[in-house]
């Protein structure tokens, strides 16, 4: 593990070597397979990736990262057994009513986006409660997705262009891109450009399907208990060496960066 001065010396790094992303968004996956590996419980596993939660949070603060993303539970998720999620919900509630405080004297603002709709009324009462002390804060947004799907957030989407079109709010030829994304429960917070997920599996599981679509996606073999600063830092090191093109070539991103100098 890295002293204070040494992961000081890194985030000085990455914060001169080249832009940081705005928004990292991370699907945190592996804590069934962790715990299975340990000859622990799945709930030993959820746990466990609390403590990188924490670490995560605290590492994109001190780095200036404006926006950390982290899919917490799915709508999937839903039909996990019982007892499991019961577990999970309680987790949630303990974890967020301890780190409450913590958040707001950090300056961090927390974001929920999902099915708010479907989670008990305990735990609905800490988010808001939680919302509402860090409402004002400005250095990090934290945003859970929780019971959370892309699909579900565009259908969501869809449904108020419609009921705003239907009550003349909107003009049918009038929606574009931007109309879309302006309806999304991520409106008021730019798209992610680091997508991280953890655990040696290669897919976004209905996760932020329309936000990510240039997102760079990075993948790691580390389950999510074990992925802490250092790993995040890998990531972003990987983001960094990246050309985001954006549909166009090389040349033309190239010219945008060094323009020839007018004669």
């Amino acid at each position: 593990m890295e002293s204070d001065d040494e992961d000081a010396q890194v985030q000085y790094e990455l914060q001169s070597s080249c832009e940081l992303p705005r928004h990292i968004a991370i699907i945190m996956d592996g804590n069934g397979r962790w715990a299975r590996l340990k000859g622990k419980t799945r709930i030993d596993g959820h746990v466990a990736g609390v403590e990188s939660v924490r670490d995560i949070v605290e590492a994109c603060s001190q780095l200036g990262i404006r926006y950390l993303t982290l899919f917490t539970f799915s709508t999937e998720n839903w039909k996990r057994p019982e007892k499991e999620v019961s577990a999970l919900m309680q987790l949630i509630v303990r974890v967020i009513g301890m780190e409450s405080r913590k958040l707001h004297d950090n300056n961090i603002r927390l974001s929920i986006i999902g099915e708010m709709g479907l989670l008990p009324e305990n735990v609905r009462s800490v988010l808001e409660a939680t919302m509402e002390l860090t409402k004002n804060n400005n250095k990090l947004v934290l945003n859970i997705a929780i019971s959370y799907s892309g699909q579900w957030d565009i259908a969501q989407a869809c449904k108020a262009i419609a009921f705003d079109v239907k009550a003349g709010l909107l003009k049918p030829e009038t929606v574009t891109q931007n109309t879309v994304a302006s309806y999304l429960a991520t409106a008021s917070m730019p798209d992610p450009e680091l997508l991280i997920r953890t655990s040696g599996e290669f897919r976004i599981s209905n996760f932020m399907l329309w936000q990510s679509a240039y997102s760079e996606i990075y993948f790691t073999n580390t389950y999510w208990p074990d992925f802490r600063r250092s790993q995040l830092y890998d990531a972003i090191r990987e983001f960094q060496r990246r050309e985001r093109r954006f549909g166009q070539t090389s040349e033309q991103i190239q010219t945008k960066k060094f323009p020839a100098n007018k004669v």
